[in-house]
């Protein structure tokens, strides 16, 4: 059976086709004795097609078959017959229309159905002995679906205000009514609302999610049709406008260009507004090389004739000059260490900007004796230290542009004592030890000639008395040897200890040492 979309043309081919089989099984007799049937073949049949009342298992010695239309077998309701074996076997009645044909077998051959042609008809077998067989078969014609369409009670329903009701037309009997959504079956909604015969779709409160599309398919035992898509218009809106772009700061020579859009069916209507007070109707507001008397609070409104709503947006745009190089004023460039405080100020002829300090190329960190005034122009250092000293600059920037001051060099004075020794230095324990050394030596030599002195003066007296001088010899000999007085002396050298606190340098302590040696 060909596919419900197929046109009736090529079912009556298909049918056509499965009437030549069925006529093989006409003249085909089984063996079998079976009972008795009609069958309609197809079951169902659309309009325009060719339907076969096909007899099952006929009887070997029938004599003739009589057709008749109905229940009723008076000669008024006679289609058609067929003797067996009579020169001229087929004979039509009044009931006959021109499209029925009877085959040897007895089956019945209906071309081109009709409506009219559904119901009961009555086959009545005579067989050779007399006897007569009566039975029936019956005929299903639907009518062939026309394609639907959709229908609205409501051509522009507004969102959240109105009810819509779709109907699927046209209305046919014995059809069968199926609803879609976006290609899908409907979901299960309580807004949604069908007919006891699912020929009319309610849709309560419509949203703008519901505009569609919907189709309408319809069925019958032999067909199936889809509607074309429906697109409900739902109208809507407008939504809270959006300006664009975000940025709300310009310099001045600036273009200014503002888009408003707002979400809205159909398209909504714009006007623009500056601190309250009308400028233009435009969805685009465009103001060229603007200046600081143009900055304010931009409104967007927003209005739709089809909803009778109203939406604003207000957007505020500050124009600002380009700030220009600061200064910095110092207190005090110069200072000791552990004095202050020193107050570093910059001066600018801006307001309404943003000033940030800078020490040695980055951010300035504050510490714990630095503070920063509200607006930050002043920075003040309670406590000066070395770590403070350098380079300070000073930066102001506002939304369009910013500026850094001249370098200031903050220079700080410091005093750094090296720490005194708390005992002697390397070079007076040398000393003392080298002064040691040479006592210990000189004690030495001392004691070497006083033993040399004395072993010459045993000699010199055995000399006298070997040899005996004169009187005049001895006598001055003897006073030069009492008169006789030899000095030694030795002189030690101590290096004191630095003093790193002092302006003078160290002095040498000098000690010198006689030793007197008499002779005898």
């Amino acid at each position: 059976m060909e596919p419900p979309s197929a046109t009736p043309h090529r079912r009556r081919v298909h049918w056509l086709g499965s009437l030549l089989t069925v006529s093989l099984l006409i003249f085909w007799s089984p063996s079998i004795t079976a009972q008795l049937t009609i069958e309609s073949v197809p079951f169902s049949a659309a309009e325009g097609n060719d339907v076969l009342l096909l007899l099952l298992n006929p009887p070997t010695d029938t004599l003739i078959y009589i057709w008749y239309k109905g229940e009723s077998r008076g000669n008024n309701n006679k289609i058609a017959s067929y003797r067996t074996g009579a020169p001229q076997p087929n004979a039509t009645g009044p009931a006959h229309s021109g499209r029925e044909t009877i085959y040897p077998n007895g089956s019945l051959l209906f071309q081109n159905v009709t409506l009219e042609d559904t119901g009961i008809y009555t086959l009545q077998i005579t067989k050779t002995n007399g006897d007569n067989e009566v039975l029936a078969g019956q005929i299903r014609v639907h009518p062939e679906l026309p394609k639907p369409f959709i229908t609205s009670n409501s051509s522009n329903p507004v969102e959240d205000q109105d009810s819509v009701t779709l109907t699927c037309d046209p209305e046919t009997q014995n059809t069968t009514y199926q609803w879609l959504i976006n290609n899908q079956s409907l979901p299960d909604r309580a807004r949604l609302e069908l007919s006891t015969d699912n020929r009319t779709l309610t849709i309560h409160n419509v949203t703008r999610n519901d505009t569609g599309p919907y189709e309408c398919e319809t069925r019958n035992p032999v067909n199936a049709r889809r509607s074309d898509p429906f697109i409900l218009n739902v109208l809507y809106g407008p939504d809270t406008p959006t300006i664009s772009p975000s940025d709300w700061h310009y310099p001045p020579g600036a273009n200014l260009t503002l888009s408003c859009n707002a979400t809205s069916n159909p398209p909504a209507q714009y006007s623009w507004l500056i601190n309250g007070n009308y400028l233009q109707s435009t969805q685009v507001l465009f103001i060229p090389n603007v200046t600081v008397s143009d900055g304010g609070n931009y409104t967007c409104h927003v209005h739709s004739n089809a909803t009778g709503l109203n939406r604003t947006t207000v957007k505020t745009i500050t124009v600002s000059e380009s700030v220009t190089k600061p200064s910095i004023q110092a207190s005090n460039t110069t200072v000791r260490e552990h004095e202050g405080p020193v107050i570093l100020t910059c001066l600018t002829n801006h307001t309404g900007i943003s000033i940030q300090w800078v020490f040695h190329g980055q951010i300035l960190r504050l510490t714990d004796r630095m503070t920063l005034s509200q607006d930050n122009s002043s920075l003040t250092i309670g406590t000066v230290k070395r770590e403070d000293a350098g380079v300070y600059l000073c930066k102001v920037s506002n939304l369009v542009s910013s500026s850094t001051s001249d370098p200031l060099i903050l220079t700080v004075k410091y005093y750094d004592p090296a720490p005194e020794s708390s005992g002697l230095s390397g070079g007076a324990i040398a000393g003392i030890v080298a002064g040691a050394l040479a006592g210990v030596a000189l004690t030495a030599a001392l004691v070497y000639f006083l033993c040399i002195r004395n072993t010459g003066g045993a000699s010199n007296q055995r000399d006298n008395t070997e040899h005996k001088p004169s009187a005049s010899n001895h006598s001055q000999d003897h006073s030069d040897t009492d008169n006789e007085v030899a000095y030694s002396s030795l002189n030690f050298n101590a290096q004191l200890p630095k003093k790193p606190t002092s302006a003078f340098p160290s002095q040498t302590a000098t000690e010198t040492i006689y030793s007197e040696i008499k002779r005898k």
